[in-house]
């Protein structure tokens, strides 16, 4: 293509001359039918074969410059500043690839301010890829667009009506989805006052606590004055009834007002010990539907005391028991083929060992090769797919665990053969130097370790002498430990994650036995509670949270996105 550019710019063999805005382009005719196919029509069909010039209308010169540009390097220059008037002249003379440039940025540029436009702009200009995405950049961002959008403001009652209908709206309380409503009539109430009873029925009514309802909904004005409104409070009174008295089978998802939101993000539980064995079992929480779901892809064998990590749209699976050797191994498991990979060992065999994720790489610490604790530290490179050993820490360290917050990846606990540890240290890539920090109140080995609300949280454990249900968290710029509310129950190697801005613990050990129990921390609330159990008990297993999957659906609870008439609805109740 560089030799045609070249040729066109000193006007050699060229067969036509585009002229706009009394500018000619010299171009070859074959050149620009390759690059759209308004060109072929203008130079077989609208034209007769002795033509030489040809005036194009309704574009400015700039614009076609950058089209011949384009067709002759397939490279154009998209900005912030010319991106809307290219898009539209570009999708005008149908020249699909500076289209797809103009998609390209304009998604890079999503914001919860302006993505409804991005969104409207594209019912005018047909481009359903880009359409899609800011739908649903307008769904994953929902509150934020609620609180700071004027374009949300301009929506029509059924574009708000197709938004807060749509299961994959991503709100934590369905009070939030309420409140917007009242925002989006008070902007115009006069007008909008009637929609009240359209807008209603989208919002998970039997979802809200009943405290919730009564005064944000049922008592709220413009809900009383509507007679329509008050058969649909009716039916929320009856579903709610009906989660509450555990009459929750599956056709309780096909009722409008009671059908969990799709979550953003799943959280998986990987493995563990199970009565005397290891066990190979997946399991995704909904946290949305507080309901936990098998997985059929099972693991590369069974295992347990090992580590799972999610890292660019995949979860690794490290080191770990299978009950007959301690292992250096370390598995991929693809989320949307549900598939298995080797990727590289290890250094060294890794039972008990504590891994996390930070800027790009897996940091593997600690852990027991069946006669030594290990204080060796390798850290992975997935696109390399290389184990580099790095700094050593200053404990030997296995049945720890670590986080990292703050460009610092943090190990707390753990056992070094002779005693569960207090003692902490935290790891700078920079200066490839392991610092030790304040010690933690307790000993803690088989402890949960978590980032969460800027503090490095150390949950549960064991301290030589008995299970714990304490929790402490440290503040990294003050490097000191304070102690916040204890769980419901003591437990020591237990799976631990953060998910919908809670610190969830699943299952473990509690001095007698393994069990099923979850409970979760919410830093806001200050306070613990309980969450769906596990379906079985299980100790000594590892959970992560994935994100970003475009089928996050198949790891959810059964969510069925249907229309169905009051009859069917009633027939429900």
């Amino acid at each position: 293509m560089s030799v045609y550019n070249e040729l066109r710019l000193e006007k050699k063999l060229c067969d036509a001359v585009i002229r706009v805005e009394n500018v000619e382009f010299y171009v070859h005719k074959i050149i620009l039918c390759n690059c759209s196919p308004f060109f072929q029509v203008l130079f077989t069909r609208w034209s007769t074969p002795d033509c030489l010039v040809f005036d194009v209308p309704n574009v400015s010169a700039d614009m076609m410059k950058l089209f011949i540009e384009f067709a002759y390097t397939e490279c154009v220059p998209v900005t912030l500043e010319n991106v809307q008037e290219l898009f539209i002249a570009a999708d005008r003379y149908n020249v699909t690839g500076i289209v797809q440039a103009c998609s390209d940025l304009l998604e890079k540029q999503l914001t919860p301010q302006n993505c409804i436009g991005i969104m409207k702009f594209t019912d005018i200009y047909y481009t359903p890829e880009l359409k899609n995405k800011a739908f649903l950049f307008a769904l994953n961002h929902f509150e934020e667009v609620a609180a700071t959008s004027e374009e949300f403001m301009q929506l029509s009652a059924q574009e708000l009506s197709q938004i807060i209908g749509d299961d994959r709206l991503n709100v934590k309380q369905e009070k939030m989805v309420f409140r917007a409503i009242l925002s989006w009539i008070s902007y115009a109430a006069g007008e909008r006052r009637e929609y009240i009873s359209l807008l209603l029925p989208k919002v998970r009514l039997a979802l809200m606590n009943l405290e919730n309802f009564i005064e944000c909904v049922s008592n709220n004005p413009l809900v009383k004055e509507s007679e329509d409104c008050k058969s649909i409070l009716l039916r929320t009174l009856k579903a709610m009834l009906d989660l509450q008295t555990m009459s929750f089978f599956d056709s309780i998802y096909y009722h409008p007002l009671a059908r969990p939101r799709m979550p953003s993000a799943i959280m998986l539980a990987f493995g563990g010990w199970r009565g005397r064995v290891p066990t190979d079992a997946i399991q995704a929480y909904d946290v949305r539907a507080d309901r936990w779901v098998n997985v059929t892809s099972n693991m590369e064998g069974p295992r347990a005391y090992h580590c799972t990590v999610f890292l660019e749209g995949s979860v690794y699976c490290v080191g770990g028991f299978d009950r007959v050797e301690r292992l250096s191994s370390v598995h991929r498991f693809d989320l949307v083929l549900r598939t298995w990979q080797k990727v590289a060992e290890m250094h060294v065999r890794r039972c008990f060992v504590t891994v996390t994720v930070m800027d790009g790489f897996i940091y593997a610490m600690g852990g027991y090769d069946g006669e030594d604790r290990h204080n060796t530290v390798e850290r992975y490179q997935p696109r390399a797919n290389q184990w580099t050993l790095i700094a050593p820490m200053h404990e030997q360290r296995s049945d720890a665990s670590s986080t990292s917050l703050h460009g610092k990846v943090y190990i707390c606990g753990g056992f070094n053969g002779n005693e569960s540890l207090s003692t902490a240290e935290c790891y700078d890539p920079e200066s490839n130097q392991w610092t030790l920090i304040a010690s933690m109140g307790s000993g803690r080995s088989g402890v949960g370790v978590v980032a969460y609300a800027d503090h490095v949280f150390a949950v549960g454990g064991f301290d030589g002498t008995s299970r714990l249900s304490t929790a402490e968290a440290y503040n990294p710029e003050t490097d000191t430990w304070h102690a916040v509310p204890s769980m419901l129950s003591s437990r020591s190697n237990f799976g631990i994650a953060l998910i919908d801005d809670r610190l969830f613990v699943v299952g473990g050990f509690n001095d007698s036995s393994t069990f099923r129990a979850v409970e979760c921390f919410d830093v806001e609330a200050d306070e613990w509670s309980d969450a769906r159990d596990l379906e079985t008990s299980c100790s000594a297993l590892s959970c992560c949270v994935v994100y970003g999957l475009p089928n996050l659906a198949e790891y959810a609870s059964p969510h069925h996105s249907v229309q169905i008439s009051e009859a069917e609805e009633r027939e429900v109740e």
